[in-house]
C-alpha cells in the first residue's frame, strides 16, 4: 500500500491545484503496486488519474485556482485576495492593454507552446506614474485568469537584519513556485533601484542580487508582476530578467471621456461637454478623474439633482487637483524629515 509521505503528497498536490505533480505522484503509485503484484489496484489508479487529468485539462480555465491564505511566517511577506477585475474594467494604453491580452491567451495555451519549445511570459514590469492602472491591471490578470492574486507586503519583507530579507524573499518565490497565483511586487523600486549610487550599502546590494538570482530561478507557473513609479531608478539588471516591460501614462481625452462615463452609469450626463472636461483634466491620473467622477456623483445625489452638469465634473477635477498639491507639500516636509533624521 502507499506510504505515508505518498498520500501526503498526493493531498498536498490536490489542496495546492498542482495537478501535474498530482497526476505524476498517482502514476508513481500505480507503478508501485503493478510491482508488488496488485495488478488491478494498479489499473484503477492508472484509469482514474487519467480521468482526472482530462477533466483537468477540460476545465482548467472554467474554475478559480484554489486560494491558499498564506500561513505562518508566509502571512507577514502575502496578502492574498480573489479579484473579479477584468481587463475590460481597466482604462489602459493600447499597447498595453493589446500585450496583457497576449500573455492571458498565452498562459491559456501553455501546453500548446512548450510543445513548440516556447513559453508563456511570466514575468512583467509595469511603469508609469501613479494611478494609472498598473496594480489594477495586475489584479484584472488574476481576474482574467481566475488566479489569486497575492501581494508581497514589502514593509513585512524589507528588514534591517542582514541576511534576513533574503531568506524572506526565498520564501515569497519558493510560494511562487509551488502555489500557482499572481505575485504582486508593487513599487519595486524599494527592492531594485541602482546598485553603485551614493547611497548604496552593502545590504541593499545583497537584496538586488538576491532578488536577481530568484527571478533567474523561476520557471513557473506563477505570474511575477512588479511595478514602478520611477523606472529610471531600477537597476538595469532587472530590466533584463522582465519578459515584458509596459510603460503607463497619463489617460487621453478618450480615455478621460471613458473612465468618466463608465464611473457615471446611471447617471444623466447627456448635456457634459467631454472635450471640456478632457481640457481640465490635464495632468491628472486615470485614478483622479474616476474619483471626481465620484465625487461629482455623490454631490448630485446630495443635492437631490436630476443630471450632473460639466461645471459640477470640472469642480471636483479642481478639487482634486487641490488635494494633490497638499499632498505633495507633506510629502516635501516628510522627504525633508527623513533626510534630516539620516544626517544626525
Amino acid at each position: 500500500m502507499a506510504s505515508a509521505q505518498q498520500l501526503i503528497g498526493l493531498i498536498k498536490s490536490h489542496a495546492e491545484g498542482d495537478e501535474d505533480r498530482f497526476f505524476d505522484l498517482a502514476m508513481q503509485l500505480a507503478a508501485a503496486e503493478a510491482q508488488k503484484g496488485h495488478v488491478r489496484l494498479a489499473e484503477q489508479l492508472r484509469q482514474w488519474a487519467d480521468a482526472s487529468k482530462a477533466t483537468t485539462n477540460r476545465a482548467s480555465f472554467s474554475k478559480p485556482t484554489p486560494l491558499a491564505t498564506p500561513r505562518g511566517d508566509l502571512a507577514a511577506l502575502l496578502s492574498a485576495s480573489y479579484p473579479t477585475t477584468r481587463l475590460g474594467d481597466v482604462i489602459l494604453p493600447l499597447e498595453a492593454a493589446d500585450e496583457l491580452a497576449h500573455v492571458v491567451a498565452e498562459t491559456r495555451m501553455t501546453e500548446q507552446l512548450e510543445s513548440k519549445g516556447l513559453r508563456p511570459r511570466r514575468r512583467l514590469l509595469l511603469a508609469g506614474p501613479p494611478g494609472t492602472g498598473k496594480t489594477l491591471s495586475a489584479a484584472a490578470l488574476a481576474g482574467e485568469l481566475k488566479y489569486p492574486l497575492f501581494a508581497v507586503l514589502l514593509h513585512g519583507l524589507i528588514t534591517k537584519f542582514m541576511g534576513e530579507t533574503a531568506q524572506k524573499l526565498r520564501m515569497v518565490f519558493d510560494a511562487v513556485r509551488t502555489t500557482r497565483g499572481i505575485y504582486l511586487f508593487d513599487e519595486i523600486d524599494a527592492l531594485a533601484a541602482t546598485r553603485g549610487n551614493e547611497n548604496d550599502v552593502g545590504e541593499a546590494r545583497r537584496i538586488l542580487n538576491s532578488f536577481l538570482q530568484f527571478l533567474d530561478e523561476d520557471t513557473g507557473p506563477s505570474i511575477v508582476v512588479a511595478t514602478t513609479n520611477l523606472p529610471e531608478i531600477l537597476d538595469r539588471a532587472i530590466l533584463r530578467r522582465f519578459d515584458l516591460v509596459l510603460r503607463y501614462e497619463m489617460p487621453s481625452a478618450p480615455a478621460i471621456e471613458t473612465a468618466m462615463r463608465r464611473r457615471l452609469s446611471g447617471f444623466n450626463v447627456r448635456e457634459v461637454d467631454w472635450s471640456e472636461v478632457a481640457n481640465n483634466a490635464g495632468g491628472l491620473s486615470t485614478a483622479d478623474v474616476i474619483a471626481a467622477a465620484e465625487d461629482a456623483a455623490r454631490r448630485s445625489v446630495l443635492g437631490k439633482l436630476s443630471l450632473i452638469r460639466t461645471s459640477a465634473i470640472i469642480t471636483s477635477l479642481e478639487r482634486r487637483r487641490s488635494l494633490h498639491g497638499i499632498g505633495a507639500v507633506l510629502n516635501a516636509e516628510r522627504s525633508s524629515s527623513l533626510h534630516n533624521k539620516r544626517s544626525r
